[in-house]
């Protein structure tokens, strides 16, 4: 799985920095931040909670509830600045499918590409801007040691406890406040593929969600996907890892699946997990599954981001993934994370329809 936006280059052209953002770097991002001197992390002020769940009834509280307002759709997020910069440079067409993209609600990914001082600024600033709107903001946390055993996201924390040390921070920067975490995609669906770099990583999600869940934020911990690991195989997974605590699950995480196949995997993971609840991710599944995962030729758009209220244990459709944001070096792609202006094209143009 790639590493998020890391904010400064469109495929094809450079983008100025963005403010408060680190300089591009390689897929494979340095070990984890280490504590930043107090300074550069200012608490927070005194301010009239806007979260909607406590600990006491994040697993209870309705969809609705938790996402009240709706989802936040953030008009300085990747892909608005990528049009812009797009715009700039004449690339009317790449601009016009990024500006798409910018329309709808995205996750913002937090990760060690961030110093400590930088994560505090970037979660304050969207947690300000969505309670501006009085909306929800979808944050995703990817920063677990050993991260996608090595491949084109390599990186993370040096090691667990780092990690909780750098959990804390955003748990800390995120209580009292309105929104939700997605806990590191594809930690769990990859302990079968680098079994001897995950030594331990169930328990550190599992404290990882706890101390979300004492300071009131919803958590969904990432469950892969329908074609991946069996059903009761992640159940057992995510029980280990503490999804009782959790509001509940994450599936097809930048993957392609349709709704429906999510869906009835989803079902039978919540059923076998103790009656979690649970998102799918949207954003590039209007086409179904294409062959591969990294930057898959002939895809689209999936559903809008939407909050779900029906009777299901589906909470909402989500676009977690950054549509538009390369998936590494692979079927003409830039690094991990870019913005790959030609494939935004693409998704758009063959984006879903209804």
């Amino acid at each position: 799985m790639p590493p998020p936006p890391l904010a400064a280059l469109v495929s094809g052209a450079a983008v100025p920095p963005v403010a408060g953002i680190a300089a591009p770097r390689a897929a494979a991002h340095a070990a984890g931040p280490t504590p930043a001197p107090a300074s550069t992390a200012a608490p927070r002020t005194t301010a009239k909670t806007t979260a909607t769940t406590t600990p006491q009834t994040i697993r209870t509280a309705s969809s609705a509830t938790l996402y009240k307002g709706g989802l936040f759709v953030d008009t300085n997020g990747e892909a608005a600045r990528a049009a812009a910069t797009l715009s700039s440079q004449g690339r009317t067409a790449e601009a016009s499918a990024a500006r798409t993209i910018a329309q709808q609600s995205v996750a913002t990914w937090l990760g060690g590409w961030f110093t400590d001082a930088q994560l505090v600024q970037k979660i304050d600033a969207t947690v300000a801007a969505a309670e501006k709107k009085g909306t929800t903001p979808v944050f995703v946390t990817y920063n677990i040691p050993n991260r996608d055993c090595g491949s084109h996201s390599a990186g993370g924390s040096a090691d667990n406890a780092a990690y909780l040390r750098w959990n804390q921070l955003v748990t800390s920067r995120l209580a009292g406040h309105r929104a939700a975490v997605i806990v590191e995609p594809d930690a769990l669906a990859l302990i079968s593929n680098c079994p001897t770099q995950t030594n331990g990583r169930e328990a550190t999600i599992a404290a990882a969600v706890a101390a979300l869940a004492d300071a009131g934020v919803p958590a969904y911990i990432d469950a892969g996907n329908s074609n991946w690991v069996p059903p009761q195989t992640m159940a057992a997974r995510l029980k280990a890892a503490g999804v009782d605590r959790a509001r509940g699950f994450a599936t097809n995480v930048s993957n392609y699946y349709p709704v429906e196949s999510e869906r009835a995997y989803a079902e039978k993971v919540s059923q076998a997990s103790g009656g979690a609840r649970y998102v799918i991710d949207t954003s590039r599944n209007g086409r179904g599954w294409k062959g591969t995962w990294c930057n898959a030729p002939g895809a689209g758009l999936g559903s809008v981001p939407s909050v779900q209220t029906g009777s299901t244990k589906l909470d909402a459709l989500l676009w977690i993934k950054t549509p538009g944001a390369s998936d590494g070096q692979c079927n003409a792609g830039p690094a991990a994370g870019q913005w790959f202006a030609s494939y935004a094209v693409q998704l758009v143009a063959n984006r879903k329809v209804g």
